[in-house]
């Protein structure tokens, strides 16, 4: 893939990157330094892209690895309490939180599925995991979200 078309399709997939961040990482500093480190990366190793068709998933594959990281780091040095507490902005709200609040194992492929619009297939290849397992996570984390925005409903 030459340099400039490698450019293109990163440039045309940055929202996504965003929101697959936004999905894994609370603080708006820690998703942009979450998407820089992956895109840098991916410079970097864009020779080692075996089919362009798979760019895509190779590049998230890389956020998240990276959000992990940052996760890691993140447990080590600030304790949970000491975490302020979130702002709403526009882009957040009372269906962020609760997606905020599922399991990683839940949140990502409800994320990837139903707010980017992957397959099951691409899901199941960009998380690693068969198919059927996402289609479990899918259901599970539907009703699961689904309790969490109830329980705000009632309490609110």
């Amino acid at each position: 893939m030459e340099n400039e078309e490698f450019t293109r399709a990163i440039l045309g997939m940055t929202d996504t990157l965003y929101r697959v961040a936004s999905a894994q990482l609370r603080q708006r500093a820690d998703r942009e330094d979450a998407v820089q480190e992956c895109l840098r990366k991916a410079w970097e190793h864009r020779h080692r892209l075996r089919d362009e068709r798979y760019l895509q998933t190779w590049v998230i594959r890389i956020l998240l690895n990276e959000c992990h990281t940052m996760q890691r780091r993140m447990a080590r040095t600030l304790p949970q309490e000491d975490v302020p507490a979130v702002q709403h902005t526009r882009e957040e709200g009372p269906l962020k939180e609760a997606m905020l609040r599922l399991e990683e194992r839940y949140r990502m492929p409800l994320m990837l599925h139903y707010m980017e619009g992957y397959t099951v297939e691409e899901t199941a290849r960009i998380l690693r995991v068969p198919q059927g397992t996402v289609k479990t996570w899918l259901s599970r984390g539907r009703k699961t979200l689904k309790a969490i925005l109830n329980e705000e409903v009632f309490e609110g």
